[in-house]
């Protein structure tokens, strides 16, 4: 059992933060609460907690834009982990900006690369990555996406097929444990997902029988005449492909999704708006609830308009944003934990190895990206989120740091994260076109 105590030290922001294991002594590391814990992310630094709350969040301001230059990586550099955790270069030939990455049951890694619409399977061999090709074709547009999703169904130790969430189609492909390359047909099941707008990303999930798909909304705050049907949503599917409902809305864009295994309940990663300030609008990593309004694009964060679109704003188009009984301001959920504004907070998932201390089994670790709104960055890290009985106090880790080059711009960009079968975590890099891989040596 996790306990968690917390002491203020008097006329500061920071405060001790003790996380013990029962009967295995307090392991004590700092908590950054307040203004203090907007940070630049070259200051970033692993095992800092940072808790961001509703009275921490600044008036709308301007924007400053970084445009997200990047440089290579420097020779020999690698990324920063706790103490006791080793990061090391797992897999870097024949990948082309990884992005979501999710294990099978058999222990491969499934790997997408959107931008070429190929996924690709990992095979340890001897701790060594063997690659190869599982399917290609799952870009048939590049300019509006590729392939990003992807989920393992009936959910269990035997699944029958593997699917693929294409930026306007969901896909699957027959699939049995140890398939390195499709033996079957692509077979489409949804196809009119809107491809066009800003996000482009298509999660997947399985809650037993139900499958959530995640799609971003069109654009920043709907400001154009771009359709918003379905969008900013996540949505309930057979697995079959038939619509069932919107399981919940106002999620401007839900990039990864995870279900709990302990508690069945559903989290997802968001991007929030841009262009309100360095500081606003926070990212969020969020328990997701059955019929919820999370509130774009007329609130966010809970109780606050933005003043782009006011609350009885519906478009250009009449039909673009239909507005519901239940999208109003005191229906609105605060997100669980809050993250660096603009931190581009992507691929999630829940630790269930036995590798690492059991203060972290059960929780989450998620991949912030890094985005353009913000000067100075944030993101390029792995953050990591304690839990309590599947619940979490806002608090998130700074977990996997150290990646901005000497010159100011960052050399890698963390996109997914999963559990290997050996309880490691790999964890890729669409900046460094790499996967890293985290043990815990005791060290």
């Amino acid at each position: 059992m996790k306990k968690y105590s917390w002491i203020l030290v008097a006329g500061s922001s920071l405060l001790a933060f003790t996380a013990a294991l029962e009967g295995d002594g307090a392991k004590i590391v700092g908590l950054i609460t307040g203004q203090a814990a907007f940070v630049d992310a070259k200051d970033l630094k692993p095992g800092v907690f940072r808790k961001i709350t509703v009275k921490d969040l600044p008036e709308p301001g301007d924007a400053h834009p970084s445009f997200g230059k990047m440089s290579p990586r420097p020779e020999g550099v690698l990324p920063q982990v706790p103490t006791g955790f080793k990061v090391e270069l797992y897999a870097h030939d024949d990948l082309k900006a990884p992005r979501q990455i999710r294990r099978a049951p058999n222990g491969d890694l499934f790997v997408a690369e959107e931008a070429t619409g190929v996924v690709k399977v990992v095979r340890d061999s001897n701790g060594k990555a063997e690659i190869s090709t599982f399917a290609t074709g799952l870009a048939p547009n590049p300019r509006d996406g590729g392939v990003f999703g992807i989920a393992f169904y009936p959910v269990g130790p035997n699944p029958q097929w593997v699917y693929f969430g294409l930026t306007g189609a969901v896909v699957r492909y027959p699939y049995k444990n140890g398939d390195l390359k499709a033996s079957g047909p692509m077979e489409t099941l949804v196809s009119d997902i809107q491809p066009g707008g800003d996000h482009r990303t298509r999660d997947i999930v399985f809650m037993g029988n139900r499958m959530l798909v995640a799609v971003g909304s069109a654009d920043n705050v709907s400001q154009s005449n771009r359709s918003q049907t379905h969008r900013a949503n996540v949505l309930e599917y057979t697995p079959e492909g038939k619509f069932v409902k919107i399981y919940a809305a106002g999620i401007r864009n839900p990039v990864g999704l995870a279900v709990d295994p302990k508690t069945g309940v559903l989290w997802t990663s968001v991007n929030e708006r841009d262009n309100l300030g360095n500081n606003l609008v926070p990212d969020y990593i969020t328990s997701v609830k059955e019929g919820g309004f999370y509130g774009w694009p007329w609130f966010y964060i809970g109780q606050h308009e933005d003043p782009r679109a006011k609350a009885d704003y519906t478009g250009k188009d009449k039909e673009t944003l239909p507005r519901e009984a239940g999208e109003t301001i005191d229906k609105v959920i605060v997100p669980d934990v809050l993250i660096q504004a603009h931190s581009a907070s992507l691929g999630l998932t829940f630790y269930d190895g036995t590798q690492f201390p059991q203060e972290y089994r059960g929780d989450i670790f998620a991949g912030e990206h890094g985005s353009w709104n913000r000067t100075p960055m944030s993101g390029h890290e792995l953050v990591r989120v304690p839990l309590e009985k599947g619940k979490s106090n806002g608090v998130y880790e700074d977990f996997m740091t150290g990646m901005i080059a000497p010159d100011g711009n960052a050399w890698g960009r963390v996109t997914g994260v999963a559990v290997g079968k050996d309880g490691s975590l790999y964890v890729t890099d669409d900046g460094s076109n790499t996967i890293w891989k985290i043990s815990y040596t005791g060290k």
